[in-house]
Order: C-alpha cells, then sequence, then structure tokens
C-alpha cells in the first residue's frame, strides 16, 4: 500500500486546520507555507476536501479555510477518501468487486481483510486526536512493534 503526496498534504493541511479551529480562516498561502506544500497542488486539494464537505471556504479579506466540522468528527479516512477515492482498490477495483479463480481464488478474502484493517486504522483516528497528539491505544502497539519499524 501507498499513501500519495496528495493523500499526505491533505492530512497535513486539515490537522493544521484542525489546530486552529475557533480561529480566523486559513489562508492557502499559509498553509502551504506552513507545512512545505507547493501551493497550486495544496489548491486543487483544498478544493477536493470542499467539494467533499471537509473544509468550507471564506473569500475576501478576511477570507481562507477552515474545517467544516471539529476535528473530533474527521477522521483520516474522510480526508484521503475525499482526495483519492476509495482507501483500498486493486487495479482501480474495490475488492468485493473481484473474481478470482484456481489457485488465486483465496487472494480476494486477502484483499478484502487488508481494506478492513486500513479502514480500522484510518477510520479510528480523528484529525483532533493527531492534532492533540493522543492517537488510540492500538494505533500506539502496532507502532511500537519494532518490525512496523523495517523495511522487510
Amino acid at each position: 500500500m501507498r499513501i500519495s503526496a496528495r493523500a499526505d498534504y491533505a492530512v497535513r493541511a486539515a490537522l493544521l486546520l484542525a489546530g486552529a479551529e475557533g480561529a480566523e480562516p486559513m489562508k492557502a498561502e499559509a498553509i502551504a507555507d506552513a507545512q512545505e506544500i507547493p501551493h497550486k497542488f495544496l489548491e486543487g486539494i483544498l478544493n477536493d476536501m470542499r467539494r467533499g464537505g471537509l473544509v468550507v471556504s471564506q473569500r475576501g479579506i478576511r477570507g481562507g479555510y477552515r474545517l467544516a466540522r471539529p476535528g473530533a468528527e474527521i477522521s483520516v479516512a474522510d480526508v484521503v477518501r475525499a482526495v483519492e477515492g476509495p482507501l483500498v482498490s486493486v487495479r482501480g477495483v474495490r475488492p468485493p468487486e473481484l473474481a478470482y479463480s484456481g489457485p488465486a481464488e483465496s487472494l480476494l478474502p486477502l484483499w478484502v481483510a487488508l481494506r478492513a484493517n486500513v479502514r480500522h486504522i484510518l477510520e479510528g483516528v480523528s484529525l483532533a486526536d493527531i492534532a492533540a497528539g493522543r492517537l488510540p491505544g492500538f494505533v500506539h502497539a502496532l507502532a511500537q512493534d519494532p518490525a512496523a519499524w523495517s523495511n522487510p
């Protein structure tokens, strides 16, 4: 599985907005500068997030972006889906829509299990959790396994 730059930038921008809840809207330029994200690339990401109902934009001198709802109500999965689509796909197809035969038949449950685990983690962590530095226990447990940090 690969997390694209687009998904990484979207989550980082959303986290910055989560940390600024209740403040004035943030300009795209300020978000881009703070997170070292190419400004034009970020504009497209913010538009996708706006269309996905995660951020709202305001025009004018005091304009900018802010989260559409509290960070505690927005999961990492919500952000990734807004900019990338489904969390897990195989050749662009969602696992339940696949069919295999012969020795590859057992591959389908593997892809479904992978998707279930990715969903469990990304849906189980909110922007507020990350912004506050308090990841859920199950995430800490997975990350504390030394094997999780190595690249076989």
